[in-house]
Formats: C-alpha cells, sequence, structure tokens
C-alpha cells in the first residue's frame, strides 16, 4: 500500500504553493531576505512576468509516448535540464540546509552549486558525494583569498567553478533594510510577539541560529562572530575587477570555468576569447541592478553572439516547466533555479527541495508531452509561436 502524502506535499501542488508555505513558515525578515530584490524589485518582477510573453505552438500529432528530459552538462548527465543554483545562506532555512540540497540533487540526479555564502565549508558539503557539484567564487580584493576559495574546490572535487561578476557591489535591498534584517537573526518586540506563529521553525533552529556563519570565510583557529565575517566579504568585492583577472583564474583552474551575470551580448563574445566554458544569463534575480532587463528577454542576444560554442544557461524568474521549455527553446541548455530552492528548504529541508524538483520534472514532461517534443534536445525556436509570422 502506498504511504499517504504529508499534507505538506499535498498543498504543495506548485512553486507558487511552495513560496505561500514558505512564507507561512518564515520569520517575515528571513522569508523577505530570500523573497525581495533590489531597490523597487523592478527587474525580480520582470523576471517573471517576461515569460508570460512567450508563447507555445504545440503540435501534438508528433505525439512521443515517451519523452526524455535529460540533458548533458561538461560530460556530465543530468536527468532533467534544472540544476539548483546557489544560494547564500541556505542553513537559515533548515538545519543542515546545504547538505540537504546536494543530497536532494543527487536523488534527482541533477547538480547543484554551492554558493560562496555557504554556512558550512565547501569541504563538508563536498563529502556529499554528489556530482556534478559546482563552486560559486567571486574576483575578490585579496586576489590570493579568490585563489584560495579555487584551489580548496579542486581539493574536495568540485567539477565546476562558477565565477559571479555581477555583485562587485552590494544591491541596495530595501526589505531587509525595513526589516532590520540581521544575521544571526534579531527581532524587534513586534517580530517576538509573531514568533508563536513560527513555532515550528524556531524549534528546528534552536541550536543553528546561534552558530549561523559564513563557512568559507572563516580562518582556522578564528571564533569571529558572522557580522564581522559579512564585513569582511562586503570589504573583499572589488568593482575594479576585469578580464585579467578571469584569466588568471583560467590559468589556475582546469576544470569548466563558468561565468555567471551575463546579460550584455559583447560580454558574452569577450569571454569566449577568455578561455570561458559556459555561460550563465543571469541578473542575480533582481537582487543587484533594479532596472536590469529580464534575463529571458536578453537570453536570444547572447544565444546569437555565442553563435554555440559554449552551452548556455539561464535564471531568473523560472517558476513553471514552462518556463524551461521556454528557455530551452530559446537556446538555453538548462536553467538554474533560485528562490524556489530555498522557499522548499523551508517547507519541508530535504524532503521539500527532492519534491520541488519533481514539480519541475512534472511540468516540463506535460509540457512536453503536449507539444509533441520526445527529447530536451529537440526542443527549438519553432516551438514557439511568434506574431510577427501571423498572415494579414
Amino acid at each position: 500500500m502506498t504511504a499517504p502524502q504529508p499534507a505538506w506535499q499535498r498543498r504543495a501542488y506548485n512553486i507558487e504553493a511552495l513560496r505561500s508555505l514558505a512564507r507561512a513558515a518564515l520569520p517575515k525578515p528571513i522569508f523577505d531576505f530570500a523573497d525581495g530584490g533590489a531597490e523597487k524589485e523592478y527587474t525580480l518582477r520582470r523576471n517573471e512576468a517576461a515569460f508570460d510573453g512567450i508563447e507555445l505552438l504545440p503540435r501534438p500529432l508528433s505525439g512521443p509516448a515517451d519523452r526524455d528530459l535529460s540533458v548533458s552538462l561538461f560530460g556530465k548527465p543530468l536527468s532533467l535540464p534544472i540544476l539548483l543554483g546557489p544560494t547564500g545562506l541556505a542553513g537559515l532555512f533548515w538545519p543542515d540546509g546545504e547538505g540537504c540540497l546536494a543530497r536532494a540533487a543527487g536523488k534527482a540526479g541533477t547538480g547543484f552549486c554551492l554558493s560562496h555564502g555557504s554556512v558550512v565549508p565547501l569541504e563538508k558539503v563536498a563529502a556529499s558525494g554528489t556530482s556534478p557539484r559546482w563552486m560559486q567564487v567571486f574576483i575578490y580584493k585579496d586576489r590570493g583569498f579568490t585563489r584560495e576559495l579555487a584551489e580548496r574546490a579542486a581539493k574536495a572535487g568540485y567539477d565546476a567553478l562558477v565565477l559571479t561578476i555581477d555583485n562587485q557591489l552590494l544591491g541596495n535591498r530595501e526589505r531587509d533594510i525595513r526589516n532590520g534584517f540581521a544575521i544571526p537573526p534579531r527581532f524587534g518586540a513586534t517580530g517576538i510577539a509573531g514568533m508563536a506563529l513560527k513555532a515550528q521553525w524556531l524549534w528546528r533552529m534552536r541550536r543553528e541560529i546561534p552558530n549561523i556563519t559564513f563557512g568559507n570565510y572563516v580562518r582556522p583557529n578564528e571564533t569571529a562572530d558572522i557580522s564581522t565575517l559579512a564585513g569582511r566579504m562586503g570589504s573583499l568585492l572589488d568593482p575594479a575587477m576585469s578580464w585579467r583577472d578571469v584569466d588568471e583564474l583560467r590559468r589556475l583552474w582546469t576544470g569548466p570555468l563558468i561565468l555567471k551575470g551575463i546579460l550584455h551580448p559583447e560580454e558574452a563574445r569577450q569571454a569566449l576569447d577568455h578561455g570561458i566554458d559556459g555561460l550563465i544569463v543571469s541578473n542575480h534575480g533582481g537582487r543587484q541592478l533594479d532596472g536590469a532587463p529580464a534575463t529571458i528577454d536578453v537570453l536570444p542576444q547572447v544565444v546569437a553572439a555565442v553563435e554555440g560554442r559554449v552551452p548556455i544557461l539561464i535564471d531568473g524568474g523560472i517558476r513553471r516547466g514552462s518556463d524551461v521549455v521556454k528557455a530551452l527553446a530559446l537556446g538555453a541548455k538548462a536553467c538554474l533555479v533560485g528562490r524556489p530552492v530555498l522557499w522548499a528548504l523551508a517547507v519541508a529541508g530535504e524532503a521539500g527541495v527532492v519534491h520541488m524538483l519533481d514539480i519541475y520534472r512534472r511540468e516540463i514532461d506535460r509540457v512536453m508531452g503536449l507539444c509533441g517534443e520526445a527529447r530536451v534536445d529537440g526542443i527549438a525556436k519553432d516551438l514557439l509561436f511568434s506574431r510577427s509570422s501571423r498572415p494579414g
């Protein structure tokens, strides 16, 4: 007899429902830390809304009985064209949050990228054995620290390095300012009064909260609190980074080197001249420059600029399996998701993330079936409806 679904799973029937459950589960400052964006949050909203302007043109008589959702990236097979993107402080949403993400990705047969701002060190997460596993790095003012993280990732067996280039200055995240968001969390009188509604999160995290830190920034034998580490992280960001720094990292790192934060087609072309193996079209989920275009809007220009020489991935606003199919039709090889990862984690930990990936899997499969597509690698631009091609 099949065991009944947990109540949360029955209620989490799509990604938006997961978001609602996460909102109910988390203290407001923590939910908003994951959910919010920069300033007016135009780019955050546009990332999602832009997908609504893209329509699918099905050919149902192509009718595949079964669909193959698998893809291959940098020689590694994935069971579906979705990876877990880097999400900082995952351990704030569920105990051992980063470990939960790694194990969930492994169970789903896909990959994950560890954030530089993980609560636990990259070596501990690597012990899960999940592959492919990628590591996020920045170009820091202390170039030696950039090299150190890359060398640690290599030693720990990470398959690829993801250099994020759009975080050279911290975005103006006004929800966090209004909420007085801090790590470890601090709650004013109103927040404390409302904590009775968040009792399950508080109980789960009772031993974790005092120890929340940025594990990759702690020095051996150091006892620095997280405020000190956060200040160190901020001081290390370097708006003067350049292609010379990319070249240096390319010389150091022998595996796939992926550039995250590409929006301009000319920068995509330049990346190829500097030995980059893959690009992630990203605006940091609208958390950095408010007013930047939606990633799906610029994806076709980046694809055209690269001319198939390296795989292109995309993140930002991907909330449905149909969004994934649309991105693939416009030339992306696969998609990364960020906020849905934290929502799922907040709802049910590892099981929540496995369920989230299954939602995407089922939706992608359904859309492919309804559109007459048998294989992910067969999805092309002719699957999309072009209003300019209508007669009259």
